[in-house]
């Protein structure tokens, strides 16, 4: 483990990736198709989301509904907030990076940051409404700049973000609950049903950029929520928790009980509670089950002496995650909208989950077999390779 000259770990030796770190990504990326691939396939796509609101919470109802109820639960908002503690210690390897080369801090990374939001930009209007990238960006420049303070300071912003956060989740929870107007008949307006159903590429995107306030709100809500993760991550890393030692093991387990411990039954509550819920368990008990899953990954892996052709693949997945996410949007959209295959309205309710279920196994494996293909020929994905060219100039 090498250090910086305070003396605080930040990467392995030499300067390798944390392979930990990599299968991590792997999952994660994974993770978000399982919570995207429900708004792909659902009554209105993007804007069946905007006109209805979150996910509705657990449902009893027949097999297939439990079986949604199930998945949904275990993905919603769980590897967005993984995702983003691994973000966070991503810029901790990189600013580790910085400070033993002799380079200025924040320096170039703000054109990393500002190019990531121009490509989550493009992403949001061409694709996929519920882009994460934006908001990982500018939370990135927020965070870059707090690792040139005192590390004192970054606890205390940890703190407050917290704090402020989980207010925020608390009132507008409180107001939902108080609201009779959500306990109404929340249908998807016709018009917005069919403009994925049957409408252009170009009308989905005019949808997005004339509702681009609505549908920006999350990062605007999480911001204090990323923050605090991402300051996580940069702990966590510097602690030696994606380690393969025995103190990352440790600190792992600790993870994976306490994660768990306290993050499963707060989600199953928040789901049987219903829409009311959402927030609180999209927003304050997912990132709890985030850490327990970070944890128990990491005790899988441990347990591997010899990786297979599984870990290998999320190894790569993870290794070209921007493509792997940008990606799998492209792929869904494509699958389930009228401007490519049409699945959502040809399929719909009639053999749902049974056929959503299907579309996430068949996209996942395109990006578990295509990361190890491509990276068998390149030394980085597409997106990550575009990158690298452009902010070489």
């Amino acid at each position: 483990m090498t250090t910086t000259s305070t003396g605080t770990p930040v990467t392995t030796v030499g300067g390798k990736r944390v392979p930990l770190l990599d299968v991590l990504r792997g999952v994660a990326i994974l993770g978000t198709l399982m919570t995207n691939v429900w708004v792909f396939t659902g009554p209105g796509a993007e804007g069946g989301v905007l006109a209805v609101g979150g996910w509705g919470g657990f449902s009893f109802g027949s097999f297939g509904e439990f079986a949604e109820s199930v998945l949904r639960l275990a993905a919603d908002g769980k590897f967005f907030s993984l995702l983003t503690i691994l973000f966070g210690a991503g810029i901790a390897i990189q600013y580790g990076a910085a400070e033993r080369r002799g380079q200025p801090w924040p320096g170039r990374y703000r054109w990393r940051a500002l190019f990531l939001f121009a490509e989550g930009t493009v992403h949001f209007v061409l694709v996929f409404a519920f882009d994460v990238l934006m908001g990982y960006a500018v939370t990135a420049l927020y965070v870059a700049w707090l690792l040139t303070r005192p590390e004192r300071t970054g606890r205390r912003v940890m703190g407050w973000a917290i704090g402020l956060h989980l207010t925020v989740m608390g009132l507008l929870t409180v107001a939902l609950t108080l609201d009779d107007a959500t306990d109404g008949d929340n249908r998807i307006p016709p018009r917005v049903a069919d403009l994925y159903a049957q409408g252009s590429w170009g009308d989905q995107i005019g949808f997005r950029l004339q509702n681009a306030v609505a549908l920006r709100v999350e990062p605007v809500l999480s911001f204090g929520l990323m923050v605090f993760l991402f300051l996580l991550g940069v702990r966590l890393l510097r602690s030696g928790a994606f380690d393969a030692g025995e103190t990352g093991r440790r600190i792992r387990a600790r993870m994976l009980v306490w994660g768990l411990g306290l993050g499963v039954p707060l989600n199953v509550a928040c789901a049987i509670g219903g829409t009311d819920w959402f927030l609180v368990g999209r927003y304050a008990a997912a990132p709890l089950v985030a850490i327990g899953y970070a944890g128990l990954i990491g005790a899988l892996v441990d347990r591997v002496r010899r990786p297979g052709p599984l870990m290998n693949a999320l190894t790569s997945l993870g290794r070209m995650s921007l493509t792997g996410y940008v990606l799998q949007n492209v792929l869904c959209a494509l699958a389930s909208y009228g401007i490519g295959l049409g699945l959502a309205t040809r399929l719909g309710d009639t053999w749902r989950p049974w056929w959503v279920m299907g579309l996430w196994t068949a996209v996942s494996a395109v990006l578990l077999l295509g990361s190890i293909l491509w990276l068998r020929r390149f030394p980085a994905g597409p997106l990550e390779s575009v990158q690298r060219w452009a902010l070489r100039r």
